[in-house]
């Protein structure tokens, strides 16, 4: 296959990642497989041309690092898919400082560590793509996930102004948003260990919510690994891509319901400005 691409997954022992992973071998492309435990991935190196590569992506070291032996075996990092992310369920009251910043640490900027190491590679080479993985709820925010939805939130927005610095050199940006796929994130999330009762029929219904849906959600992960695989090979990417029916459902809605506010206070925000000179 003379268009085989280097692809540099993050967070390939569960979830997403190993999906994603899993997918791109058996499609024949070369793939960087990393984990912060690469026991855990091992099986993964062995069903195809891959690298496994322990990699803790709050580690700014160990992402250029990981760069830099991709770079040595494969030559290139073609398309970053940065994956690797944590939960926690909380109201944004009972949500500990601690777990906020931890969420912040992984989601956030060990999103930004991957960037800034791929990104020289591919400015000089003046190709290559930016994957992240947000969520429904990098989009809209729901109950008892407030701080992961800020982390998710945070990340759409720096991948906005990422798009714009780099799509003239030749660099793509791809966000991911999916909705509740049937991965190991909700049973694994950490959450709050002292509830507020007055809590209990939004954030702690939520929670309830989240826990029961393991094993049951709608989304297909294997599913969303193909559909990333086709969309990064589009002739024309998308910059956003969402995943599952509800995603797609909860994305529309809020995408209405904004433009209507926003068409309820036009006069009030154009009013805002100075006046113009110009009658």
């Amino acid at each position: 296959m003379n268009n085989r691409k280097t692809w540099l997954v993050t967070g390939c022992s569960t979830g997403f990642g190993r999906y994603i992973a899993e997918h791109l071998l058996k499609q024949g492309e070369r793939v960087v497989v990393t984990a912060r435990k690469v026991e855990q991935v091992h099986d993964l190196g062995r069903l195809g041309e891959a690298l496994v590569l322990p990699l803790d992506v709050t580690d700014p070291q160990q992402a250029r690092d990981a760069v830099a032996a991709t770079e040595r075996v494969f030559g290139t990092v073609d398309v970053l898919i940065n994956n690797a992310g944590i939960g926690y369920f909380a109201a944004v009251e009972e949500t500990d400082p601690q777990a906020a910043r931890r969420l912040l640490e992984v989601n956030l900027f060990g999103t930004a560590n991957m960037i800034h190491a791929v990104l020289p590679g591919m400015r000089r080479r003046r190709q290559g793509m930016i994957v992240n993985l947000t969520s429904i709820g990098g989009l809209a925010g729901f109950p008892a996930v407030g701080y992961y939805c800020a982390s998710k939130f945070a990340v759409e927005g720096l991948s906005d102004a990422l798009r714009g610095e780099v799509e003239p050199l030749g660099i793509r940006v791809m966000t991911v948003q999916p909705s509740a796929f049937r991965t190991e994130w909700a049973g694994s999330a950490a959450e709050v260990s002292e509830p507020i009762d007055d809590y209990g029929t939004t954030a702690g219904a939520a929670r309830r919510a989240y826990h029961a849906s393991v094993g049951r959600q709608e989304g297909d992960p294997a599913r969303a690994a193909a559909a990333i695989y086709t969309a990064v090979n589009a002739e024309q990417p998308p910059q956003r891509l969402l995943l599952g029916n509800r995603a797609f459902e909860v994305a529309m809605a809020k995408l209405s319901a904004m433009e209507e506010e926003f068409r309820a206070w036009e006069a009030t925000a154009r009013g805002a400005d100075f006046p113009s000179l110009e009658r």
